[in-house]
């Protein structure tokens, strides 16, 4: 269908509708259309669709109201642990890291694993000792901060709670932002799928808890013989169902296309065991699925050079 595509996403959970003003849409349409145009400037080049989720998830990493990189939320130390993966469908190459505190790009990270090591995924200290001998730029906790993140960190660090961010209430405070971890996935002009995933994890989390974005085959997959994957939502739920691999299951073993395989994965089998979330995907012919169980996800698509789609709930949205 496509000689190029590419799919974003800002993640699942977003305002009510009741709450969201046109200043606040924009503002989030802005850093969704940002991160298309860069991944749009990789493939018109005729670059890799590693390049293009990379260069797309570093947009979003920068981009304040998204929880990962910059806008990544509060642990219950009130620290901030990052998680981030890429995987190539061409040769099933994967790199990952988790528990990452101090890079201002975790997918840069989580390259550097899959290009540099032999290994898959990397976490803690030593996985930063690993980020800094190879040059990737660090950042000290201030660049982290943001004031309505820590004000939901406040609100629940003295209980055993945690929370996916956009689940954090804050009567006190004007409800102008929510967040997910972020991912794009992508098809080059050689005919590569890519898949990328980024996050800061839930709201006051303890004991290095890890969530599905750098599992391979929870939160982020790829495969050229069929489709490449990454999810957001409750990170538990999508590591029980090892949803992205499913969906590449049903459509290699069950024959389901890219749309019946998202589908039955994201609003039948999740939806059984209680998990709130959705995923970005797109298979080897440049089709795109963006399905999601809850009230929205922020997200978008182009292909070849069609205009930018962009969206939060049901419909698109024009910017």
């Amino acid at each position: 269908m496509a000689n190029f595509s590419l799919a974003i996403h800002g993640g699942a959970g977003v305002l009510a509708k009741t709450n969201m003003n046109e200043s606040l849409k924009v503002l989030y349409l802005k850093g969704l259309k940002e991160a298309l145009e860069a991944g749009r400037l990789v493939l018109k080049r005729g670059g890799t669709a590693t390049e293009a989720v990379v260069a797309a998830v570093v947009s979003l990493e920068n981009c304040e109201v998204f929880n990962a990189g910059r806008g990544s939320v509060f642990t219950h130390t009130g620290t901030h642990e990052m998680d981030a993966a890429l995987m190539e469908g061409e040769n099933l190459s994967a790199g990952a890291v988790a528990g990452v505190r101090i890079f201002k790009n975790p997918i840069k990270v989580a390259a550097a694993v899959m290009e540099k090591t032999e290994h898959v995924l990397l976490c803690g200290p030593e996985a930063e000792n690993f980020g800094t001998e190879h040059g990737l730029e660090t950042a000290k906790p201030d660049y982290f901060f943001n004031e309505f993140r820590h004000k939901q960190w406040l609100a629940i660090r003295d209980t055993n709670q945690t929370k996916l961010d956009h689940a954090v209430v804050l009567p006190s405070s004007p409800p102008d932002k929510k967040f997910g971890t972020v991912g794009a996935v992508a098809l080059d002009v050689f005919g590569n799928l890519a898949a990328a995933t980024s996050t800061g994890g839930m709201t006051n989390k303890r004991y290095g808890r890890v969530g599905d974005t750098p599992i391979i085959g929870a939160g982020t997959y790829a495969n050229n013989k069929t489709c490449a994957i990454s999810c957001t939502g409750h990170g538990e739920f999508f590591i029980k169902a090892v949803v992205a691999y499913d969906v590449s299951c049903l459509m290699e073993y069950r024959g389901l296309s890219l749309e019946e395989a998202c589908s039955y994965v994201v609003k039948d089998k999740l939806v059984k065991i209680g998990g709130e979330g959705g995923l970005i995907a797109i298979d080897k012919s440049g089709r795109i699925s963006m399905p999601f169980n809850s009230e929205g996800m922020y997200r978008g698509f182009f292909q070849n050079d069609e205009p930018n789609q962009v969206f939060i709930y049901e419909n698109a949205e024009e910017i």
